[in-house]
């Protein structure tokens, strides 16, 4: 999961997006990949632990995607007229990496 760059804390993904949201960053960044990518590695997010910011580039890429995808996979994960996400984004991260790390060793187990 991803971590403060600064304090090394770990961070709530749907913090993260909720900041962007309050930023003003629109619904159209949300449906287009490279779009959502290049502003997220330009955004400067704070630390809600450590109060310090920093740019988005600085966390993992891998997560970041995996949030796009679960943000555009789930029908009404952003409530656009209040600017907050709505899915636990990092819960459902964990669960994404539980099941790719149990798919590898299944087809490990075929092979």
């Amino acid at each position: 999961m991803a971590r403060c760059p600064l304090c090394g804390k770990a961070l709530d993904w749907a913090e993260l997006i909720n900041q962007m949201l309050e930023k003003g960053v629109g619904e159209d960044v949300f449906k287009d990949r490279d779009k959502f990518m290049e502003t997220f590695n330009d955004f400067v997010f704070k630390c809600p632990h450590c109060g310090e910011e920093f740019y988005g580039r600085n966390l993992p890429a891998s997560e970041t995607e995996k949030v796009f995808e679960l943000l555009n996979d789930f029908k009404g994960s952003i409530d656009w007229d209040n600017k907050r996400v709505r899915l636990r984004l990092n819960s459902l991260l964990a669960l994404d990496s539980m099941l790719e790390n149990w798919d590898r060793k299944m087809s490990q187990k075929r092979s």
